[in-house]
């Protein structure tokens, strides 16, 4: 098997992986009840841009190889690495999900009863959800060999993350005020100790 058909087979694996994991908790968040929601027509516009760049662009190469100009034979060593990022980003995600439970939400909602959430994968880490993407897209560049496809999961997730991160702290310290400006001075927003 060659390293851009398996590279393909692992990326639908990843995106089956990620499905598996947030189905449950997408399920039992519409039974939930929303207090207080930032959702709207430019939230739309990011989750598509990221849903474009993370799903779309990539399922098509997948599937058919559009575009073949931008197609290059990946190395086993780049395969690989896409693997082990692929891996590192679905225990992530599998994590945060885990750790957030019933205060998951797939825009920026504040739940009934919403709680700030520090423990486990929240204790070093505000946002680490986040972290789980850019290492899906990560995983993605690597395991794609298409600069087009590959790449649009860092440029989609990354026009979510750039245009959502200030909102979603900023709604989270109107909500917890003072706890969550403490949780931000002793957590890293994505990598303990880089940023």
């Amino acid at each position: 098997m060659s390293a851009a058909l398996l590279g393909k087979i692992l990326w639908v694996l990843m995106v089956a992986g990620w499905y598996v994991i947030r189905y449950p908790f997408e399920r039992r968040a519409k039974r939930g009840r929303v207090e207080k929601t930032a959702r709207g027509k430019a939230e739309t516009a990011r989750m598509l841009i990221s849903l474009t760049g993370l799903g779309i662009l990539p399922g098509i190469f997948v599937a058919t190889g559009f575009p073949r100009f931008a197609t290059y034979a990946p190395s086993p060593l780049q395969t690989a690495l896409g693997l082990v990022l692929m891996v590192a980003a679905l225990v992530l995600f599998r994590l945060t999900h885990k750790a957030l439970g019933k205060m998951w939400s797939v825009s920026l909602d504040i739940r009934e009863k919403h709680e700030l959430v520090t423990r486990g994968i929240y204790e070093r880490v505000r946002h680490p959800m986040y972290t789980a993407f850019w290492t899906m897209a990560l995983a993605q560049a690597l395991l794609l060999p298409n600069l087009v496809a590959g790449l649009a999961g860092i440029v989609g997730f990354g026009t979510l993350y750039f245009l959502r991160v200030g909102p979603e702290e900023a709604m989270m310290e109107e909500r917890f005020g003072e706890a969550y400006r403490d949780y931000s001075r002793r957590t890293a927003r994505l990598v303990p100790g880089v940023y």
